[in-house]
Parts: structure tokens; C-alpha cells; sequence
């Protein structure tokens, strides 16, 4: 026998492809973990578990699954010489098919056509979709994200308003202009907390005054379909009776739980891609590297700019790598020493979010006790004193971050936590003064300090409490959108005016506006947490906020083609949404903790709103079930029992732990496919080195067959060389290649063995 025949025919008796498969280092490793793992067994068990050459990775087989035939043949992984043999197989069987199995081939091709008809259809009507194809073409998907957002925010205010417009408003309506048997609430103690005259200004009324009502949703607009207050009917008596404080109350949990469900599934991709990425620092290198290009970028400016900002996050790894092996290499006195300083820093922080809340609690204080007196004076001090919390909140809001960013460079965190540590700050800063207001409010309200409190809350200096509080959620968001458009206009154009016609050294320094993702993203989202506190009480609100989100669009598309530039310090999670969804689902917990809490625990106003008839809102749902039939209430009251609760916890969390293990399984099969993937470079690498060899071998047998010149002998460049081996030797390299390669290797071995 040959030598070249004895590489891959050591023995005549076995197939040359099994003794040289063999040899492969994954099949020696799968050797050692079988054996390793079933050294505690039997050994006759363990035997019949060895694993066999013509099964698993080793047998040459085409099976097509039932999934991958409903795939479209452009979307399968395969080369475009394999994707033509698939089509060619396909139209064979489908041309095999008769009868029953057509007509179901036919049907499935022609819903799958229309369901990617309708797809299109949907996306060209997408909101703003024009200029958000705009933005991402200039500035790339790291903007665009912040645009997306919006849109989305604008979707859910929108659908907010429509469950309050059918369930509560348009049942109002339709009685006012229509004839029908209807309840009005009425409180059973109609002597004192029955009372409400309102804020309605009588006589000649003075311009300015309606712009104060217009800006704090006072006087004419406080009787109006706008605040909780003018909804005063019960029950509407038509073919069927309408309860309306139940209608009230659902659609407020209904537009809580629509907002968790829909962020929740819309937080669940991201969080799954962050998750990937955020697991293998190497990986991290690599996108950036060979994928992290923005081809959606058609601008020159945005091109440098994103590689700026590819080169800066390269650093920034590289940073925070070296800070790691800083934080490693720290003596106990370095340690003991940079927590003495962030236990002081944080301190000081607390200090100052302390003085911030306390200047928002006086400041309410101050506003609420001035518009009790009702004092006639100047216009423009009047509407100080009525927007005094609100400016205060954001006084507070402006002069926090810049604190927390001088603080941050002294704590030794690494970049990336940087940047989240004082985001996170932000976000807590911005969302707890909202809690402070509206504590400050109830404790006004729940207050009777001269007297006693017959009514349950302070009659006397709020009648209608709800409205009241409506009132502060209105002028908020009204202040909050006027902040925004004032910046733009006074500080942002100006600016770029300075910046383009002022040859000054300062002004060159000082530079273009960027437009900051993240900051930009908590002015949303603290406008949104405010509307889901508001909507109870003022059921318009999220009509005005999906106003205000729309012209906050057009604003800053405007301000950042005009005005700003990216950041150049980018920040990582700024090109997908997770990190803009979870700082509004923090949003919408502290949103409804005040809502859940009003409803439960704080007494119903006695002369205004739909719950006059109830103590609390809550309520109205005992007193509708308990006028259900008695199976289905009892039923119910199941359901509200403790026991139910208990089990639905158990089996909860029982279905917790199931998922948590199934994802453990799941990251081990992963860690388990890397390293398959890892032996299959060995493989190859294997059996370039017996190629080498065999072709050495064919030269020394056949002194005709020289090497070219300039071959040296190198056993990883000789397989470049491969020159017309023979007829049985190329047959078993190919069976041998073809039987243990994937289909994107085995095109190597075909060029192989054919050159």
C-alpha cells in the first residue's frame, strides 16, 4: 500500500472516512466527555452509549423539517447553490402533492401573501415615518431610537384617551344631547360637604385672567368635561343600565395595565439582546468591530461622528478594562479609602435631594395657602404663585444633574457605570418630586388644622379635592411643555447663531448644542409618569399629552437638524430602547402607587365627581358584586380570597423557578454550541494538516511531481498546492471532507480537491 493511501487507509477492513473522523480533535474531545461522564455507570450500559460513526455529527444527512419548509428559501442559511437545489426539491414536491395537500399549500402561500401585503400596508401608514427614514439617514439609529420612543408614547396617550373618551366621556355627552332616564351621585350628608361652588369668575372678567385660566385650568375650564368634577351621573337608565363610577374606575386600571402589558412586550427583545451582548466582553469587541457601522447613514457629518463615537466606546472598553485590573490589584487601605469617599459623596448627594424635596414641599405649601386667600394682584405674580411648585421641580430638575456629574468624576467608577450611576440619580430626582408634590398636596387635603374633618378631608379649602389635584397634573404638564419649547427657541437657536457667526475662542469651545439622548428621554418619560397620575383626575389629559408629544416631535426633529449634533460621547444603551423602557416602567410603578392609594384610602369628595355616593372609589366594586347573582359573586369573592392569592403566588412562583431553570439549560447548551464551534476550527485545521501531509507524500512518490518554486515545505501553506493527486486519493479526501464538514466548510474541501 501507498503512503499516501496509508494516511487515510491505515487498515483496508474499516471505511477510510471512520479511521480518519477519529482522528478529529471534537471527535477525541466527545471520547473523553462520554467517558468522563459515564465513568460512574455500568460499563455495559455505558458501552451501548458510545457514540456511533453513522449517527449525530458524522452521518452525511438532509433532513428538511417541517418549520424549515414554511421558511421562504431566501431567509434559509445555506449558500445560493444549496438555496437552488432547496427551491428545485421544493417545486418537485410540490408538484407531487394532489388533492388535500395542495389545496392546504396553495391556501398557506396565499395568507402568507396577504399577511406580508398587510404588513406593508401598515408600515407605510406608520406615523412619521418619512422623518424618521430622514433622521436615521443623517444621525443614524443611536437618534432615531430616542424618535421611536416618542412615536410609541404618542400611540399609548392616544389609546389612553380613546378608553376614556368611549367609557366615561362619551356616555356623557350622549346624555346631554339625548333624553334618557339618568341617577345622579349625591353625598347623604348634604349639609356641609355638598358644598362647591368652584372657582368660576363672575361679572366682567379682565383678558389676562382668562389666560391665567387657560395655563392653570382654572375658572371656565374647571366645570368642563376636562377635571374629574363634571362627571356627576351614576347610573344612565336606556335599554340597559350604565354604571358609571364602575365605568370610571376600569378604565383606569385598564389603561394601567395596557401601559405595564405593552411596555413589557416591548422591553422583552431588547432586554434579550442587551443580555447577549452585555455576556462576553470579546463579543462586545467584536460587534464593534467587524458590525458596529451604522449603514442607515447617509450624512458626512453623522458618518465622522459615528466614528468617533465607534473609537470612543473602543476606549471606553479599554478603560474599563483597565479599571477592573485597578480594582483587582487595590490594597485594603485603597479600598477602605474609595468607600470612606463614595459613603461621604452619597451622603452630600442625599443632602442635596433632601434640601430639593424640602424646597418643594414649602413651595406647595406657599402656592396652596396664597390661592386660598384668593387676593387679587398683579397678573404675572398671581401666575408665579399659581406655577410656583412647577417651577421649583424644575429649578431642582436643571441643577441636580450638574451636581451629580461633578460628584460622579471623584467616586473611581468605571465609565460605562458612570454614566448609568448618574442617570439612574436623574431619573430618581425627577420621579421622587413628583411623589413630594403630591404628598405635600394630601397632606393639605387630609389636613383639617382648626377643626374637625366631618366630611373625611378638608372641605373647606378643597371642596373637590380631585379636580384640585387634576388641576396641578394640568399645570405641570402645560409648565413641562412650555420649558421644552423655551429652551429650544431662546437657548438652542441663539446658540447655534453665536456659535456660527462669533469667531470668539470661548464660543468656538463652548460649541454646537448636542443633543443628549438620555436627558432628552427623562423629559418624556417624567411628562408621561405625570400624565398616568393625572388621567383619574383629569380624564382629557392624555388628549393634551399626545398634543404635547406631537409638537415636542416637530420641535426637536427641527432643533436637531438646525441646532444640534450627536453626542461625542455616546451613550451604550442609546441605540436600542431597553434602557428608555425600563426608566419608564420605573415611571409607571411610582405613577401608580399615588393613583392606587386615592382610590383605596383617601375619602371621595362629597360634592363632586361620580364616587359623591362611596367613601372611597374602591367602593363601587363590592357594592356591584355583591348585586351579582350569588353563584358568580361567590365565585368572585374567591378569587379575592386569600387562599386563591396564596395559590396563585405558589404556582407563580413555581412557574418563576421553571423559567429560570430552562434558561440555565438554555446557557449551557449555548456554552456547550461555542465550543463545538471552537473544535470545529480545530477540525479543519486537522485535516488541512493531513491534506499537507498526503500531498508531501504524492511529491516524494512521484519525483515528476515537483512542488512549485518557492515551496518551502510549510505544512499549513502546502494544502495551496494541491496539484492533480490521485483519482483514489481525491475520492477519499472528498468522501472523507464531505462527511464531517458543515456545508460553508465543505465548499473548501470540493476546491481542494478539484484544484
Amino acid at each position: 500500500m501507498d503512503a499516501p493511501d496509508a494516511v487515510f487507509f491505515p487498515d483496508r477492513r474499516a471505511p477510510a472516512s471512520h479511521l480518519l473522523l477519529e482522528q478529529l480533535p471534537s471527535y477525541q474531545s466527545l471520547l473523553y466527555r462520554r467517558k468522563s461522564s459515564s465513568s460512574g455507570r455500568r460499563q455495559g450500559s455505558g458501552r451501548g452509549r458510545q457514540p456511533s460513526i453513522n449517527s449525530g455529527k458524522w452521518a452525511e444527512q438532509k433532513t428538511v423539517h417541517s418549520g424549515e419548509e414554511l421558511k421562504p428559501v431566501r431567509e434559509l442559511p445555506k449558500s445560493m447553490q444549496e438555496k437552488r437545489q432547496e427551491k428545485q426539491q421544493r417545486l418537485q414536491q410540490g408538484g407531487a402533492l394532489t388533492g388535500w395537500g395542495l389545496w392546504r399549500l396553495n391556501v398557506h402561500r396565499s395568507l402568507k401573501r396577504l399577511k406580508e401585503d398587510g404588513m406593508d400596508v401598515l408600515s407605510s401608514l406608520q406615523l412619521w415615518r418619512a422623518d424618521i427614514h430622514l433622521i436615521e439617514g443623517m444621525f443614524g439609529t443611536g437618534i432615531l431610537s430616542y424618535f421611536s420612543f416618542l412615536r410609541f408614547l404618542v400611540l399609548l396617550n392616544f389609546i389612553m384617551f380613546l378608553l376614556m373618551f368611549v367609557f366615561v366621556m362619551l356616555p356623557m355627552i350622549i346624555t346631554s344631547h339625548s333624553a334618557h332616564n339618568v341617577t345622579y351621585s349625591s353625598s347623604s350628608n348634604v349639609s356641609v360637604c355638598s358644598e362647591y361652588l368652584g372657582s368660576s369668575r363672575q361679572g366682567l372678567v379682565v383678558f389676562h385672567e382668562h389666560i391665567t385660566d387657560l395655563l392653570s385650568g382654572t375658572g371656565f375650564l374647571e366645570h368642563t368635561y376636562l377635571f374629574y368634577g363634571y362627571y356627576k351621573l351614576e347610573f344612565i337608565h336606556s335599554h340597559f343600565t350604565y354604571n358609571l363610577p364602575l365605568a370610571y374606575l376600569l378604565a383606569t386600571v385598564t389603561y394601567l395595565l395596557l401601559s405595564l402589558v405593552w411596555i413589557v412586550k416591548r422591553s422583552a427583545a431588547g432586554f434579550k439582546r442587551k443580555l447577549i451582548q452585555d455576556e462576553d466582553r470579546f463579543q462586545s469587541f467584536c460587534n464593534k468591530v467587524f458590525a458596529g457601522w451604522d449603514f442607515c447613514i447617509t450624512n458626512e457629518n453623522a458618518a465622522r461622528l459615528k466614528r468617533s463615537s465607534l473609537l470612543y466606546e473602543l476606549k471606553m472598553d479599554l478603560e474599563e478594562e483597565r479599571i477592573k485590573r485597578k480594582m483587582a490589584n487595590r490594597t485594603r487601605g485603597e479600598k477602605c479609602r474609595i468607600y470612606a469617599l463614595r459613603a461621604a459623596l452619597n451622603l452630600f448627594v442625599m443632602a442635596v435631594l433632601v434640601a430639593c424635596f424640602y424646597c418643594i414641599y414649602e413651595a406647595t405649601v406657599f402656592s396652596q395657602r396664597k390661592q386660598a386667600e384668593d387676593q387679587k394682584s398683579n397678573f404675572l405674580l398671581e401666575l408665579v404663585v399659581e406655577y410656583l411648585p412647577s417651577i421649583v421641580i424644575t429649578l431642582a430638575n436643571f441643577i441636580t444633574p450638574l451636581i451629580f456629574n461633578l460628584i460622579i468624576n471623584f467616586e473611581d467608577y468605571s465609565p460605562a457605570f458612570e454614566i448609568r450611576f448618574t442617570l439612574m440619580r436623574c431619573v430618581f430626582m425627577r420621579l421622587a418630586s413628583i411623589g413630594v408634590l403630591l404628598f405635600s398636596l394630601w397632606d393639605q387635603i387630609t389636613s383639617c388644622r382648626n377643626s374637625g374633618c366631618p366630611c373625611g378631608y378638608n372641605h373647606q379649602l378643597y371642596p373637590c379635592w380631585e379636580t384640585h389635584i387634576g388641576q396641578e397634573m394640568y399645570k405641570l404638564v402645560i409648565f413641562d411643555f412650555l420649558i421644552i419649547a423655551a429652551v429650544i427657541i431662546f437657548v438652542e437657536f441663539p446658540r447655534k447663531i453665536i456659535v456660527n457667526y462669533c469667531d470668539c475662542g470661548l464660543v468656538k469651545w463652548w460649541g454646537q448644542q448636542e443633543f443628549a439622548i438620555p436627558q432628552n428621554v427623562l423629559e418624556i418619560v417624567y411628562g408621561q409618569t405625570i400624565c398616568w397620575i393625572g388621567t383619574f383626575y383629569c380624564p382629557l389629559l392624555p388628549a393634551i399629552n399626545t398634543v404635547k408629544y406631537i409638537l415636542v416631535f416637530y420641535l426637536k426633529k427641527v432643533s436637531l437638524v438646525t441646532n444640534c449634533r450627536p453626542a461625542t460621547r455616546p451613550f451604550r444603551a442609546s441605540s436600542s430602547n431597553f434602557f428608555f423602557l425600563v426608566v419608564l416602567l420605573i415611571g409607571l410603578a411610582l405613577a401608580s402607587v399615588p393613583v392606587i392609594v386615592s382610590i383605596a384610602e383617601i375619602r371621595s369628595s362629597r360634592a363632586c365627581g361620580p364616587f359623591m355616593s362611596y367613601n372611597t372609589s374602591w367602593e363601587v366594586v363590592p357594592r356591584v358584586v355583591s348585586q351579582l347573582p350569588p353563584s358568580l359573586c361567590s365565585f368572585l369573592q374567591a378569587l379575592a380570597s386569600e387562599a386563591f392569592a396564596v395559590s396563585f403566588f405558589v404556582i407563580t412562583c413555581l412557574g418563576m423557578f421553571y423559567v429560570i431553570a430552562l434558561a440555565g439549560a438554555h446557557k449551557r447548551v449555548i456554552e456547550h454550541l461555542r465550543d463545538q464551534l471552537a473544535m470545529e476550527g480545530h477540525d479543519k485545521r486537522f485535516l488541512i494538516q493531513k491534506l499537507c501531509q498526503a500531498q508531501q507524500a504524492v511529491y516524494a512518490h512521484s519525483p515528476e511531481r515537483r512542488p512549485p518554486r518557492g515551496f518551502r515545505g510549510n505544512r499549513y501553506k502546502a494544502g495551496m498546492y494541491l496539484v492533480e493527486p490521485l483519482v483514489e486519493l481525491e475520492m477519499q479526501v472528498t468522501v472523507a471532507t464531505r462527511s464531517s464538514l458543515y456545508p460553508s466548510q465543505r465548499v473548501t474541501a470540493v476546491t481542494s480537491s478539484a484544484s
